[in-house]
């Protein structure tokens, strides 16, 4: 099986500080309000004005010193240490903060950048360096976020895209056991009452700009949730898995033009599939039929992904992230 070593945590690094500090090409989240609104990247954005977007950024940032801490020796750990000394300062973390604050950002980046913003800040507070706790009022911001709008939110969104409920979730929860024992509360009750009646998946996907799988990501979702009651919602969800139906789900996604930003999200959706069967064979029961074949299955899907990640920069500006979830 394909797991995380020094060879890979090099190349992720160098491949991401490449660009977190890269401007430009850039895709805004911004609405103007006047004139005066109309501002580059780095003057919103002081920390996440790179990567081509600002969640990119985030989840680049989250990589990074996840591997500096796991590969402190490396020469490129020395290199995100540096940086991070130089832009995570609380300066900066206000300026992120006091954006939320606009009337026009109630719904920036909702819900992948906010998911995304508290697993930095796990993260973060896992380093001893001046910087660990800079970020504990922007994720307190993004976790009051979420507090108010999951009440509200009366569908889950059931996409493979940024909106995807599922996965904003799971990353948040993850967080949270840690940080906000109310929010887990509140994430369990919403993914109960959206998902614990689901059943017989058809799995329509994938879509032809889908980085992640709405089906595989709703049930890691669950697996985190229902605990020893996963298997046989699973059992349900999926009730063909073992026989590799719906074969979609089993199947590597081709990626015809890497240069082009929603096709590259294939590659994403092979490695968050992979991400997937690998959280979902170790939450089943060793003895279940679908272990062996969802662990086959996520070897299929790194090696179709793998080799890709620095071949454009429409991938490499957020790839190795999800490379760093299917592999850990």
């Amino acid at each position: 099986m394909t797991h995380l070593d020094a060879t890979h945590a090099a190349r992720f690094m160098a491949l991401t500080t490449g660009h977190l500090t890269r401007e430009y090409p850039h895709k805004l989240d911004h609405v103007l309000d006047g004139p005066e609104d109309a501002r580059t990247p780095r003057e919103l954005h002081p920390i996440f004005f790179g990567s081509f977007d600002w969640h990119s950024c985030v989840h680049g940032w989250w990589q990074v010193l996840r591997l500096a801490r796991f590969y402190p020796d490396l020469p490129e750990a020395e290199r995100v240490r540096a940086l991070a000394a130089e832009m995570l300062t609380a300066d900066n973390f206000a300026v992120e903060t006091a954006y939320l604050a606009r009337p026009s950002a109630r719904g920036f980046e909702r819900p992948y950048g906010w998911a995304w913003a508290l697993a930095l800040h796990g993260e973060m507070v896992l380093h001893s360096a001046p910087w660990a706790r800079h970020a504990d009022a922007f994720a307190a911001a993004f976790a009051r976020r979420f507090h108010d709008f999951l009440p509200i939110q009366t569908y889950p969104i059931r996409v493979g895209t940024h909106y995807s409920s599922a996965f904003a979730l799971t990353l948040a929860r993850d967080w949270a056991l840690t940080h906000d024992p109310a929010l887990v509360t509140l994430i369990d009750t919403r993914a109960r009452d959206w998902f614990a009646n689901d059943a017989d998946c058809q799995a329509w996907e994938p879509g032809g700009d889908e980085f992640l799988s709405s089906a595989l990501t709703e049930a890691l979702l669950m697996s985190r949730v229902l605990g020893q009651d996963f298997g046989s919602w699973f059992d349900r969800f999926l009730p063909r898995a073992a026989q590799g139906l719906p074969a979609t789900l089993f199947t590597p996604a081709t990626v015809s033009d890497r240069s082009d930003g929603k096709i590259a999200h294939l590659d994403g959706l092979n490695l968050s599939r992979a991400w997937c069967w690998r959280g979902i064979a170790a939450a089943l029961p060793a003895a279940h039929p679908v272990v062996e074949r969802a662990r086959q299955t996520a070897e299929l899907q790194l090696a179709a992904a793998l080799p890709h990640l620095g071949d454009d920069y429409m991938g490499e500006h957020w790839l190795a992230s999800f490379a760093l979830l299917a592999l850990e």
